[in-house]
Order: C-alpha cells, then sequence, then structure tokens
C-alpha cells in the first residue's frame, strides 16, 4: 500500500502499453518505422505465419499505430507516428516527475 497524497494525475495509456507489449506486435511496429510494408514482407521479416501477422496488424490498427492503403492487390501498412508521440509524451512526463521526486520519504502512519 502505499502512502501520501498524489500530487498531480499522470496519464499513461496503459491499453496502448499492453498492446505493444506483445513481441510479434513489438517487430511489427519496428519494422513499419523504416517503412511502409504489406503483409507478405512482414511475414518474411518476422518469420511469423501470415494469418498470426494479420491478427496482430487489426489490433495495431484498432489502436490506433497503423493504417492501412490499400495498393492493387496488396494492403500496405504504415506506422501513424502521432500516436507513438504521444505515448513518448506521457512517458517523458512520467520520468520527469520520477527524476524531480524528493528522496525524503514521507513517513507511513
Amino acid at each position: 500500500m502505499m502512502c501520501g497524497v498524489v500530487v498531480r494525475e499522470l496519464v499513461l495509456d496503459g491499453e496502448l502499453l499492453r498492446v505493444l507489449a506483445d513481441p510479434v506486435r513489438a517487430a511489427l511496429v519496428r519494422a513499419l518505422a523504416a517503412e511502409p510494408l504489406c503483409t507478405c514482407h512482414l511475414v518474411e521479416l518476422t518469420g511469423a505465419r501470415q494469418t498470426n501477422v494479420s491478427n496482430h496488424l487489426r489490433v495495431l490498427r484498432e489502436a490506433g499505430l497503423v493504417e492501412a492503403r490499400p495498393a492493387g492487390r496488396y494492403t500496405y501498412y504504415r506506422l501513424r507516428p502521432d500516436r507513438l508521440l504521444g505515448l513518448a509524451g506521457q512517458l517523458g512526463e512520467l520520468a520527469k516527475a520520477a527524476g524531480q521526486a524528493s528522496e525524503v520519504r514521507r513517513p507511513c502512519p
């Protein structure tokens, strides 16, 4: 149990962190950070099955991290940097608050 009162609420998108915590989705995000790719490229890069990659891409789309763009018979996926920047800002605020935290411990009752 934590003692004390929260001085200020820090927002942290737990759902987005959960989505990024999966190793396959993290690999997809890293690959898409470099360039837009289609499912066949992502299967080749990750070694995952096509259905598995497609399911992970659906989760990333629903989280707003990836957008799909049809190109003929293929669909290319592109990372949305604005969502990552938002999360980075939240993590930065959390790190800043931790850096400013006092070393003095508040006594518990």
